[in-house]
């Protein structure tokens, strides 16, 4: 592949086409984020949307990467004086960076090998003689004793016919055709084969492991990572089986194409090469390539689940109490008020005596009307069923219009730890931090997410056994894109949630924040061209993704680019209203109505200017100061709480997804455990993934199906609840 074929490949491969690739991709030599030509250079790409755009931008890195490969073997195998037009033309011709390593295998330096050996005592000659398999009558040990050579350590056919063969297993297991012949079949073919030699306390996450055997080609991801975590503690021994014998016999009838004298020997070169060089190999190959795959899975799923856990909507407006249950330690509890910040703290000792529990009672009541506190946020780690068997039986003593809502703490302790968090909350201890970061997750779950370390979060599956580095980049990717779908809110956002922003980086964010403390709130998008360190080019990727609510132009509060003003002025002059109008409760509504009657098409011929773009600056106007997270439904509160013995199985309850899997969803329906809804239970039809019907956050009414108390397992159906409920 050349470079100039990129373009029409990609077309190809991605179904668009080839104009929408070439503009994506000067796009992104120029510096622009995927986000912002997702966003704003519709126009340009034949409106590709961001997933396409981030595909673009993944496949243009591997082929450009397997272009330069390409050139450094060609040179390296010219160099050789071994480059034929034939060879150069497969190597220019390869699309897969696996092919293109195959061709070059042969001519690849490499540790000093039996077969070269063998070549270096003059053997090679023989080793030809034989693969071209021409001779059909004679002995073959009067042609071997014709090599014998005392000075290279070969004095008698025996040693003849071992170097040759040598060369021979070689060279049949470089071949191209042959590794890729035996690839495709050991995929279609093949089988995992585990064994649990001991059975103890410390394996018993893998009993089901003990004799395990399955088809390559239908293990699916969360497996394959259950067995390598298996074999890497040393737990479980894992084997690809095949039938050798087969294996063999495709290889050998391409190699012996006719009759010779030489047959025997080609065959046993053959078999001592597949099992000593071919096999091995691919055995490698192969199960690497599984886990590649298996950890790419385990990405998409951790990836898809934290981009909805970000954009769960927010319980705004709310002040809210943060409780971060323990035992021996007592819960942590923090106040704050409806912007984040902290009205009050301290421990509250609730699974102690009678008399320490009624007065963490009294102490609570009391800090509830105190703040009108009408949200109650409960970590969901050690004490939270006591914690919330508390914080219930207070509401419903007291008849206290206020809910409660059990919040994921994965990642709290991380935060409370962290320089940020020191700085954020110089006058509080660890525990106390922890306790605002649970309170502040429901008010603002994008803005308080983005502090912690994504992998902390729990919302993947063997998050901490796939390749970090992809991981990490993988997650990056999605809280950019969360963070920009929202929009952020230039005059209260954090470093944290600054850095994700298009076109801003760690630098320019704590220079935008320290601008603000310096110089007050930012009345318009242009101020921030006085930040240090953010030019032209910074501003044209940031600008549209950051709000000011209380800014002197209405369209700072929304998602029109400032390249777009003037056409947002021209829309609306079109329409007969002003800038000042958006600010009018009453001409906003009188506005949204004409926007109804609009004919896009024709507006957009009469300014000049894109479909896409007007389109979306009509939504922007429609709606100042929009949120997209009020599309998501809001989090299910409680103000009661439901216990096992109050569940049976028929029973229907409502719940929230806590985390998607592979292999089926995990529900939140108010009790201690949560309930696992199999990818069998999610639907009578076909699922080719969990992901597909359910994702996290998603609130569903689900049928208990079984209850094991005691391995503390609850199995849900969401395909059994009758439609009316």
């Amino acid at each position: 592949m050349i470079l100039e074929e990129i373009g029409a490949y990609l077309a190809n491969e991605l179904k668009v086409k080839k104009y929408q690739i070439d503009a994506t991709i000067k796009l992104l030599d120029e510096g622009n984020t995927v986000p912002f030509i997702s966003r704003y250079r519709k126009e340009v790409t034949g409106e590709l949307d961001e997933e396409q755009i981030r595909t673009i931008e993944e496949r243009l890195a591997y082929l450009r990467n397997l272009i330069k490969r390409q050139d450094d073997i060609l040179n390296n195998i010219e160099e050789q004086g071994k480059l034929t037009p034939e060879l150069k033309t497969a190597i220019e011709r390869t699309i897969k960076l696996q092919d293109l390593e195959d061709l070059y295998l042969p001519y690849k330096q490499k540790k000093r090998t039996r077969a070269q050996i063998a070549r270096e005592k003059g053997l090679e000659p023989f080793a030809d003689l034989i693969m071209a398999q021409e001779i059909t009558s004679g002995n073959p040990l009067e042609y071997a004793a014709q090599y014998i050579n005392a000075e290279n350590e070969i004095d008698s056919t025996e040693l003849v016919f071992a170097a040759a063969m040598d060369i021979i297993a070689e060279i049949v297991c470089e071949r191209a055709d042959i590794r890729s012949m035996l690839r495709k079949y050991l995929w279609q073919n093949a089988r995992i084969q585990t064994e649990l030699p001991e059975e103890n306390e410390a394996s018993q996450a893998f009993l089901m492991y003990k004799e395990y055997s399955e088809p390559l080609k239908t293990l699916p991801s969360h497996r394959i990572l259950a067995i390598n975590r298996g074999e890497k503690k040393n737990f479980l021994k894992v084997r690809l089986d095949t039938d050798h014998e087969k294996n063999l016999s495709l290889i050998l009838n391409k190699v012996i194409t006719k009759p010779s004298i030489f047959s025997e020997i080609i065959t046993a070169a053959v078999s001592d090469g597949y099992k000593r060089l071919l096999f091995p190999a691919l055995d490698r190959e192969i199960r690497s390539l599984l886990t590649e795959n298996a950890e790419t899975q385990a990405i998409h799923v951790f990836g898809m689940n934290l981009k909805q856990l970000l954009l769960q909507a927010p319980l705004s407006g709310n002040v809210v109490m943060g409780l971060d249950p323990g035992y021996r330690t007592g819960c942590k509890m923090a106040v704050i008020d409806a912007t984040g910040h902290v009205l009050d703290h301290g421990v509250l000792y609730l699974t102690m005596s009678d008399d320490a529990k009624a007065k963490a009672a009294e102490t609570t009541l009391a800090l509830i009307k105190k703040y009108n506190v009408t949200l109650i946020s409960i970590g969901n780690g050690t004490a939270s069923y006591e914690t919330e068997e508390f914080t219930a039986n207070l509401i419903a003593e007291n008849q206290l219009n206020v809910h409660y809502i059990i919040t994921n703490e994965a990642g709290a302790s991380v935060y409370s730890a962290s320089k940020l968090a020191k700085e954020e909350l110089p006058d509080y201890d660890v525990t106390i931090r922890g306790a605002v970061s649970i309170a502040r997750r429901v008010q603002d779950p994008l803005a308080e997410l983005v502090k912690i370390d994504p992998q902390s979060i729990g919302v993947g599956q063997y998050q901490h056994d796939v390749n970090q580095k992809g991981l990490t980049t993988a997650l990056d990717h999605v809280i950019e894109s969360a963070v920009n779908h929202v929009g952020v809110e230039l005059n209260t956002a954090s470093i944290e949630l600054l850095k994700h922003v298009s076109g801003i980086n760690a630098t320019v964010a704590k220079n935008i924040v320290t601008y603000r403390n310096e110089n007050g709130e930012f009345t318009a998008r242009k101020e921030l061209l006085k930040v240090a360190r953010l030019g032209q080019a910074a501003f044209t990727q940031c600008a549209g993704f950051l709000r000011i609510g209380m800014a002197k132009s209405p369209l700072d509060n929304t998602p029109v680019h400032p390249e777009s003003y003037k056409l947002a002025e021209s829309i609306l002059a079109k329409l007969g209203f002003t800038l000042q109008d958006l600010k009018d409760k009453h001409q906003l509504e009188i506005l949204q109505a004409k926007m109804k009657l609009i004919d896009i098409n024709q507006l957009a011929a009469s300014l000049d200017a894109g479909v896409p773009t007007i389109r979306d600056i009509l939504d922007a106007l429609a709606k100042p100061g929009r949120d997209p997270r009020e599309d998501f439904p809001a989090p299910l509160t409680r103000k009661s709480i439901v216990k096992l013995t109050d569940i049976a199985v028929g029973t229907i309850m409502r719940g929230t997804v806590h985390n998607v899997t592979d292999f089926g969803a995990f529900v939140d329906i108010g009790i201690k455990t949560a309930g696992l809804i199999h990818r069998s239970e999610l639907s009578y039809k076909r699922v080719n993934h969990p992901l597909d019907v359910v994702s996290v956050g998603d609130i569903i009414d689900v049928m208990v199906i079984s209850i094991d108390a005691d391995r503390h397992r609850i199995g849900l159906s969401l395909k059994q609840v009758p439609k009316e409920a």
